[in-house]
């Protein structure tokens, strides 16, 4: 164990984090898996609460993996993985899997394993990093829109495009980061309001082919819309079912919560394992429960910050940006549906909520971090050693 820990680098306090993250998990997921159970979906709600256990040991697996991989490496590794992506998001489309009665095309069947995995996520991870090698690569030229255009946007675009149909909410937040990815890489604001335009005339073109031939494609808009629709004006859809049951579940727990795995909403709320599990923490734990899972994750917001300020290259800077943001907008997002802030999304929430995809490529991202603390790490040890051969010959002695 001592041999482990002396070989984990990078920010340490970003570790704490996830693991802290991770070990709060267990108690309301074991507890909201209860409602899956009754319905048949597993055998026993432990059986639920090992999967999560599993998953979780995978995704810190790779973390560990991830972070010793030195990180200049990932700009060669993002142009090889683009083109796997795109295939990865077509197979999708035609060949996506309906997973306890959701979208059917989010999902791709491993085979062989008998596993699912949602394409989107790994889709969302690469496409940040890619962006971070293009804007670290441009960074001391003049940039222009036309020269932008196939080697940044076309990639961007494509990946949205496929992603769009099943799934609006993680294609809304990757073109969102993006965005603020190149703008924190210094691409021209003037540019930034033409792709921001472009966007919003081909989601509008998207939603009014998809009304007017339903059948040509298949797509969620009917369920976008009905989304906002119930969150502009709450009734007796779906959705607003969903954030009444999360409503109830919050007031319920008021400051201290009822106490662990005596949520009563835990049996109403159809998600509530992984979307509606922020709810379900403030049932059982109250506000201080809600509070300390916040309080995590904009730590968590800290930190990165901290670890770009303290990168040595630009490529490093944006990469821990583009990587880490998007772990703290999603659980941001969650936590807003929870509230009635935001309409119905299905973002879960980073390393608490079930689910194996999601833990894994927010342990992918959170590897990716590390990857750069620990260069930083490096160099300031060697700096160190420089500056003190004299005293580091004699501890060998």
């Amino acid at each position: 164990m001592q041999k482990l820990f002396k070989n984990i680098k990078g920010d340490r306090l970003i570790w704490a984090i996830a693991a802290l993250l991770a070990i709060l998990s267990f108690l309301p997921v074991y507890s909201a898996a209860s409602n899956l159970a009754y319905k048949g979906a597993g055998s026993s709600t432990f059986t639920f609460f090992v999967k999560h256990f599993v998953h979780l040991v995978l995704g810190f697996a790779i973390i560990y993996g991830v972070h010793k991989i030195p990180y200049r490496y990932f700009k060669g590794l993002s142009l090889v993985m683009i083109p796997v992506v795109l295939v990865l998001l077509c197979l999708t489309i035609f060949q996506g899997k309906t997973i306890d009665g959701a979208n059917a095309s989010r999902w791709i069947q491993i085979p062989f394993v008998g596993m699912s995995f949602q394409t989107s996520a790994l889709a969302a991870v690469v496409l940040m990093v890619y962006v971070a090698r293009y804007m670290s690569k441009i960074k001391d030229e003049i940039i222009t829109f036309k020269g932008s255009i196939l080697p940044l946007w076309m990639p961007v675009f494509l990946v949205l495009i496929l992603i769009l149909p099943a799934n609006f909410s993680t294609a809304a937040i990757i073109f969102l980061m993006v965005v603020m990815l190149v703008f924190l890489g210094g691409y021209p604001l003037r540019y930034l309001a033409v792709i921001i335009g472009s966007g919003i005339l081909v989601l509008t073109l998207f939603i009014l082919t998809a009304k007017a031939f339903p059948d040509a494609m298949p797509n969620r808009v009917d369920t976008w819309m009905g989304r906002i629709d119930s969150f502009t004006n709450p009734g007796d859809s779906d959705a607003g079912y969903q954030i009444d049951k999360a409503k109830i579940a919050i007031a319920t727990g008021g400051i201290q919560g009822v106490g662990p795995g005596k949520s009563m909403q835990k049996n109403f709320l159809p998600q509530s394992s992984s979307d509606f599990i922020f709810a379900i923490i403030i049932e059982e734990y109250g506000l201080i429960g809600g509070f300390v899972i916040m309080t995590l994750y904009l730590w968590f917001l800290f930190r990165i910050v901290i670890v770009a300020q303290k990168s040595d290259t630009i490529f490093g800077k944006l990469l821990v940006l583009g990587v880490g943001l998007p772990i703290v907008f999603q659980a941001l997002i969650n936590m807003a549906v929870a509230v009635e802030l935001f309409p119905v999304t299905g973002q879960t929430l980073p390393l608490i909520s079930s689910g194996g995809t999601s833990i894994w490529m927010t342990c992918l991202a959170i590897g990716i971090i590390l990857s750069v603390s620990a260069k930083r790490e490096e160099i300031k040890e060697k700096e160190i050693s420089e500056e003190n051969p004299l005293e580091i010959l004699s501890e060998a002695i």
